[in-house]
């Protein structure tokens, strides 16, 4: 299923959520809107039959995925060259104690991509991607930084894939004990899990003049992470 009118992944064997598979869901909206939230990611892939899962930073383009690493890695290189591969997401939301083991369980976010995973050979999109690769996470701050180095650069690797299939999985049910539970003299609750910004510590090495930028103005402390990066990223792709 490809062209602009499209708005869910197409669904099948590989990426239908199976187990309560009234938790899924397929839509552009919903997965996109989870992985802007986030900035790191599992990737797993085989090589020579072995499987691997290497975690790493990443960034969505409109369907297609990107991720760095060194040009050094077995990762990156063994995936340059349209391998499959498959992109994980999560976010923990709560942990939930039940009255029973059974129905212990935590609300979460997630999601799964699939693709082939390239290598961005093209030089100049190479040094397009790293820029976004900051650009990202900090609108606008690589206008303000040195320069890389051509070998810096090449030291680095960029791999995308364009996702083929996705699907998201989402629970947010809280306590689910079975009814007769209910009456059981024990004790149950949500805990809620957030991850929030601390207060920024600037580097004591800072020369005497040089301020905080207001592009940063978006990670501030207590804020949710996934605020600001959310809102990051409207900022580096406002369309």
């Amino acid at each position: 299923m490809t062209g602009d009118n499209i708005t869910t992944y197409p669904v099948d064997t590989v990426n239908r959520v199976k187990r309560l598979h009234d938790r899924g869901a397929y839509d552009h909206a919903t997965i996109h809107a989870l992985l802007d939230a986030a900035m790191l990611c599992h990737v797993s892939y085989v090589i020579d039959g072995q499987p691997y899962c290497t975690p790493t930073l990443y960034w969505r383009e409109g369907s297609r995925l990107y991720w760095h690493g060194s040009s050094a890695s077995r990762m990156l290189r063994n995936l340059s060259g349209g391998e499959p591969a498959c992109l994980t997401v999560t976010q923990i939301d709560s942990l939930v104690l039940a009255r029973c083991g059974f129905n212990h369980s935590v609300d979460y976010r997630s999601v799964m991509a699939f693709g082939q995973a390239r290598l961005v050979s093209d030089q100049a999109e190479k040094e397009r991607a790293l820029v976004m690769m900051v650009d990202r996470l900090f609108p606008e701050r690589t206008a303000l930084l040195r320069q890389s180095s051509h070998q810096e650069i090449k030291a680095t690797a960029v791999i995308f894939m364009d996702i083929e299939r996705a699907s998201a999985k989402i629970r947010t049910k809280g306590i689910g004990d079975n009814e007769e539970d209910y009456r059981l003299p024990i004790y149950a609750e949500r805990i809620p899990v957030n991850t929030v910004l601390g207060k920024p510590e600037p580097c004591p090495r800072l020369l005497p003049a040089v301020k905080r930028p207001p592009t940063l103005d978006g990670y501030r402390e207590g804020r949710p992470l996934e605020d600001s990066l959310a809102e990051a990223y409207r900022a580096s792709y406002p369309d």
